[in-house]
């Protein structure tokens, strides 16, 4: 049975977190301050879930069901009323239930989605691996491990973090239940775009 985890802050963002992903924001409207007190004093996370309708900004949005967890691993106020912070993908959920505070803070129940199976990325698909090494070392991040590299889930997720793919897709990897299909969606995607050297 999957876990269900209660009174959850939903943030509706124009972006797509995977678990393991780091995502940085600047926050200065008064419900992400309190949440983010919230998440800070209570060692809690909170939701992050792709916007299908509305805005960041403004009136409560719409949002994909399915989204990540995300925890804040870092924070700083280089101004008053606004602050930063670097938060840190952690588990797939679904909304099961949905509310809105008075503040336009939507906060929910939320399913705990069990990972795929992970899988070692075969030979036919080893060009998306080599691609993700090269984008590493081009924007100075530390080398991936072996194990790293040999996590079709891994491999996959931070792939599509940094190639700027369109957020309906990013979606579609994310809510995928398989390892393999999930790398081989992106590899299909990269190879129709000319990413990987002809043979």
């Amino acid at each position: 049975m999957s876990e269900a985890r209660p009174g959850i802050a939903l943030f509706a963002l124009n972006t797509v977190l995977f678990p393991g992903g780091r995502l940085a924001l600047r926050l200065f409207e008064q419900r992400y301050l309190r949440m983010a007190r919230e998440c800070l004093r209570d060692e809690l996370p909170f939701g992050v879930f792709r916007i299908t309708e509305g805005a960041e900004v403004g009136a409560p949005a719409a949002h994909e069901s399915i989204g990540c967890l995300a925890r804040i691993a870092e924070w700083d106020m280089p101004q008053h009323g606004v602050l930063s912070i670097v938060a840190t993908g952690e588990h797939r959920v679904r909304v099961t239930e949905r509310t809105l505070e008075p503040d336009g803070l939507a906060r929910g129940t939320v399913e705990v989605l069990p990972e795929p199976p992970d899988t070692v990325p075969p030979p036919e698909l080893r060009d998306s691996v080599v691609l993700l090494e090269r984008l590493l070392a081009l924007q100075g991040e530390p080398a991936a491990s072996a194990a790293q590299l040999d996590s079709a889930l891994w491999v996959s997720a931070r792939l599509a973090e940094r190639l700027g793919l369109p957020g309906e897709f990013s979606q579609q990897l994310l809510a995928c239940d398989a390892a393999l299909e999930r790398l081989a969606m992106l590899h299909r995607a990269l190879g129709a775009a000319g990413a990987f050297p002809a043979r």
